[in-house]
């Protein structure tokens, strides 16, 4: 079987050259041709020859059955070889970074970094400052039950 040839091709370049023997004088058994057309099959159909030889009794194997299958086996092998193309396709690549590359980037400070830093010192400043130092705050919540018991205890 050549490198880009269909079992059909085969099978009919096959035929052609069986029949041009027999115009000749040499015949060949129905198991003999089986057996040459097997062997003519490359590498990547070693599993289904296999498989052949070990389920069927070659010499008993009619040519049409042994097309047949070779000719089924040949429409899955096409659709698992599209599909391992689709896959290809679909695929997506992400951006790979080192652990120095990450060094690297933490060590510039950006914008953002600078703004936090200066937010931080202002916030700690104020805290330390005099005006806060005292003070007690409470939250919005404490405040409304102060109001709801102190006009309680008004009405008492």
């Amino acid at each position: 079987m050549k490198e880009n040839e269909t079992i059909v091709e085969m099978i009919t370049r096959f035929t052609n050259i069986v029949n041009g023997l027999e115009a000749l004088g040499k015949t060949y058994k129905e198991s003999e041709k089986v057996m040459k057309i097997l062997r003519s099959l490359p590498s990547k159909w070693h599993t289904k020859v296999t498989s052949i030889q070990e389920a069927k009794d070659l010499t008993k194997l009619p040519m049409e059955e042994l097309i047949r299958s070779l000719m089924t086996y040949e429409i899955n092998l096409a659709k698992k070889l599209q599909g391992g193309e689709d896959k290809k396709k679909k695929s997506i690549a992400l951006k790979a970074t080192t652990n120095e590359e990450k060094d690297v980037e933490e060590e510039k400070p950006s914008e953002k970094d600078d703004d936090l830093a200066l937010i931080t010192r202002k916030l700690n400043k104020y805290m330390r400052s005099e005006r806060f130092r005292g003070k007690k705050f409470t939250s919005r919540r404490d405040l409304s039950k102060k109001e709801s018991s102190s006009h309680g205890d008004k009405e008492k």
